[in-house]
């Protein structure tokens, strides 16, 4: 027998020691330290204790021939080379997640899951209901809606419209409409207000989904930084326009509402309808279509993709 030595052996077979992945469970596991940045709540979600996750981590990174995790005070920090790695092994795991729900559901492959935020889906979407049931003649649609950030896995949705700025990095974002909005008050408190200073001796009404609408707003009128109160907050526009209308103090209404309630008289753009009109684009928050790239893999989720995305939803808006 003639002995085989590393460098008579064929070059395929040299190429596949040198590609062979390191251990899957060393691979979820550091999925799961990445998304806690932590070892003992990464233990928790998987069940085991926080020494077998570390383990597993040094399995890894002696696998790979790379330090992944350094010990920080009485935590950890990320390497770059691990977080370079992280994005890489969340896909991985969104294909291996996406791919086990086709087969194990196939029935589910011919249904979408579309989730709008409730006053994109009433203003924008059901009047065009019909158009957008005939996009995918052949799939089942099944439409909920949700004021929640959603959560694309843990909800299994396929597509999402949501309110925001688009800032999401777990996922594929692009904005459909933006939502302007226009200052507005019940008539008997627009008599007070002459200039941008005065809309501070009024309560702000404040939105549960963002911190940074009044504070851009201020800024862009030429009002100084001020803590604003936020012990009451409200979590969709139609409170925010509701407790306008009640005269509860300054409110933040988009366009379409706003103009109805001005031709009604019920409120009133103190600064005038178009006082924010040249804010920056991207301090004006608007609905956005999210996403994942495995998601859109299927072709009745990417036909409906593509034709939300093909709307001129502006016609609608009136903006």
């Amino acid at each position: 027998m003639v002995a085989v030595g590393p460098s008579d052996q064929p070059k395929d077979l040299l190429m596949t020691a040198k590609s062979r992945l390191p251990p899957l469970n060393a691979l979820r596991v550091f999925h799961a330290v990445v998304r806690h940045r932590s070892l003992r709540e990464a233990a928790e979600e998987l069940c085991v204790t926080p020494q077998a996750v570390g383990q597993q981590i040094k399995l890894l990174e002696d696998s790979l021939g790379v330090v992944l995790v350094e010990r920080e005070g009485r935590g950890i920090r990320l390497t770059e080379k691990a977080i370079t790695l992280s994005h890489y092994i969340a896909a991985g795991f969104a294909e291996f997640e996406e791919g086990l729900r086709r087969v194990t559901g196939p029935r589910d492959r011919d249904r979408i899951n579309l989730n709008v935020s409730p006053y994109f889906g009433t203003r924008f979407l059901m009047p065009r209901l019909a158009d957008f049931r005939q996009a995918v003649p052949e799939a089942e649609i099944g439409l909920t809606t949700m004021i929640d950030l959603v959560d694309l896995e843990r909800d299994q949705i396929d597509l999402a419209v949501q309110w925001g700025y688009g800032d999401r990095r777990d996922v594929e974002s692009a904005l459909l409409l933006r939502d302007p909005k226009v200052i507005c008050c019940r008539p008997d408190m627009a008599a007070r207000i002459t200039c941008p200073q005065d809309l501070l001796q009024f309560h702000l009404l404040q939105p549960a989904r963002s911190r940074r609408l009044w504070p851009d707003i201020l800024a862009y009128l030429g009002l100084p930084a001020t803590e604003l109160d936020r012990s009451l907050t409200f979590d969709d526009s139609a409170t925010m326009r509701r407790a306008a209308q009640q005269g509860l103090g300054i409110g933040l209404v988009s366009m379409l509402d706003a103009q109805e309630d001005i031709a009604a008289g019920t409120l009133v753009a103190p600064l005038g309808i178009g006082a924010l009109s040249g804010m920056p684009e991207a301090s004006v928050p608007g609905f956005y279509l999210i996403t994942t790239k495995s998601r859109l893999r299927a072709k009745h989720v990417a036909a409906l993709h593509r034709w939300l995305l093909a709307q001129s939803w502006t016609d609608a808006a009136g903006v």
